[in-house]
């Protein structure tokens, strides 16, 4: 079974930048789109920033625009999100998110367990 496997979350001031990772783990035939979500406290999830499996269309939630960068290994198992100009609002858990095809070529969705980020002075 696919695990996907968060890092590189923490606690930043202000205009700081983080850059998390996330790598796919396990058994499983491919991995197609990835993508990266947040929750902050009290609200719900809601999605930063996807990339398809060859890396040629991504998106980026509007409020992230010009500061969030994704990208993924050629290995196309490991997911980046580069956060630069971090404002005190991106604080949240950040979860990690794809869409998988099993070893019997079934079409699945997997989370990971998340990872903090706080922007904070």
């Amino acid at each position: 079974q696919v695990q996907m496997v968060e890092s590189g979350g923490g606690l930043v001031q202000p205009g700081g930048s983080l850059r998390l990772s996330c790598v796919a783990s396990g058994s499983f035939f491919r991995i197609n789109d990835m993508g990266w979500y947040r929750q902050a406290a009290g609200e719900q999830r809601e999605l930063v920033a996807n990339i398809t499996r060859d890396g040629t269309t991504v998106f980026y939630k509007d409020s992230v625009k010009g500061r969030f960068t994704i990208s993924r290994n050629r290995d196309k198992k490991t997911v980046y999100l580069q956060m630069n100009s971090l404002k005190p609002e991106d604080t949240a858990v950040y979860y990690c998110n794809a869409e998988s095809v099993t070893t019997t070529y079934q079409v699945i969705n997997v989370w990971g367990k998340g990872t903090l980020v706080t922007v904070s002075s």
